[in-house]
């Protein structure tokens, strides 16, 4: 069994893994434990929480040598988001291709920090952001 400790751990690493700003945490603890504060929580709510923040694509750093690639997410709307921004990347059309940069798009067009977090009709508008700025960027040449 993990200690309480263990588990609020794994709860702020899972807050920074996700890029959650302190808004969104707060709701999500409130939204499955009835509490927006973690050191709050009993080992139970801390467990959901996890268990919560795992649904949304998260998965805990394998330790030592060898990371790991991320895992595909189970939203066919965030894997089209993704598909795209890797078409974008390779071919050309995008100045900073990193995961980073796709988050800054999300954010701006969306107020969320990560696609992972983003709701259809939100993913909806970032899948159609994207292929407007292909669009523009393949009329450029």
């Amino acid at each position: 069994m993990t200690s309480r400790r263990a588990l609020l751990a794994m709860v702020h690493i899972a807050r920074k893994d996700l890029h959650l700003d302190e808004e969104t945490y707060r709701l999500v603890l409130e939204k499955v434990a009835g509490k927006s504060s973690a050191a709050a929580l009993s080992e139970q709510d801390l467990g959901k929480v996890i268990d919560h923040f795992r649904g949304r694509g998260w998965a805990p750093k394998p330790k030592g040598r060898g990371a790991s690639r991320p895992r595909p997410s189970d939203s066919k709307h965030v894997r089209k988001i993704w598909s795209i921004w890797g078409e974008m990347c390779r071919r050309g059309l995008v100045r900073t291709p990193t995961r980073a940069a796709l988050r800054a798009f999300v954010e701006r067009m969306t107020g969320v920090a990560d696609p992972e977090w983003l709701s259809p009709s939100q993913a909806n508008r970032v899948v159609e952001g994207l292929k407007a700025w292909r669009e523009r960027e393949e009329n450029k040449s």
